[in-house]
């Protein structure tokens, strides 16, 4: 799986994840946590800008992938459990999901979004990027479908739910989340959400 996610997804999101680092106005030394690091990719980018980074992944095989790629990059990679971070006091300055919201169990998005604000300091930033809701007709939304489908059937049903409940945008504001800044990127069919810890 995470070679198969190498060679078929990290290469597209490639101007994805220079956007995520740039949108979260990161600065060197600020620590960041990646909630669903995968590969390592995301977690790179914000290395290379100076971030101290956590990437944390309930997927062992990703862990093992990115602590391959990590090289000498002050990123710690961990497994572990959105729903239940291993961390106990707020010490992170910004904390980031990218692509992984839509993967996650409808009854289990909004405790991972609690546990986001409960590690990230206040006034902390939290950025939130997935698929767009509804996803734009177009050509390569068919293709993001097809990919999900063929991801397998629990992860077909977790992004047929997010879709359903209405995106990010519905989640956020469910979880009275103030939303500082949005953007859309790839043609509408992503959005990029920040929003400040209180």
């Amino acid at each position: 799986m995470p070679s198969l996610y190498e060679k078929l997804i990290d290469p597209f999101l490639k101007d994805v994840r220079e956007f995520v680092v740039n949108f979260s106005e990161i600065r060197p030394g600020e620590k960041v946590l990646d909630v669903g690091c995968g590969t390592g990719d995301q977690a790179i980018y914000f290395a290379k800008k100076g971030a101290v980074v956590t990437g944390i992944d309930i997927n062992q095989e990703m862990i093992s992938c990115a602590l391959k790629k990590k090289g000498r990059f002050n990123i710690h990679f961990q497994g572990g459990d959105a729903t239940n971070l291993p961390f106990l006091e707020p010490v992170f300055d910004v904390a980031v999901i990218s692509l992984v919201l839509h993967e996650i169990e409808n009854k289990d998005r909004d405790r991972v979004i609690s546990e986001m604000k409960r590690v990230v300091k206040k006034g902390g930033r939290l950025i939130f990027v997935d698929f767009n809701c509804p996803l734009p007709k177009s050509m390569i939304s068919f293709y993001v479908k097809l990919v999900e489908f063929f991801a397998g059937k629990n992860h077909w049903q977790n992004f047929k739910s997010y879709l359903k409940e209405g995106g990010i945008l519905k989640i956020l504001e469910k979880n009275k989340l103030k939303l500082e800044k949005i953007e859309y990127l790839e043609d509408g069919l992503l959005i990029a959400v920040k929003t400040k810890n209180a």
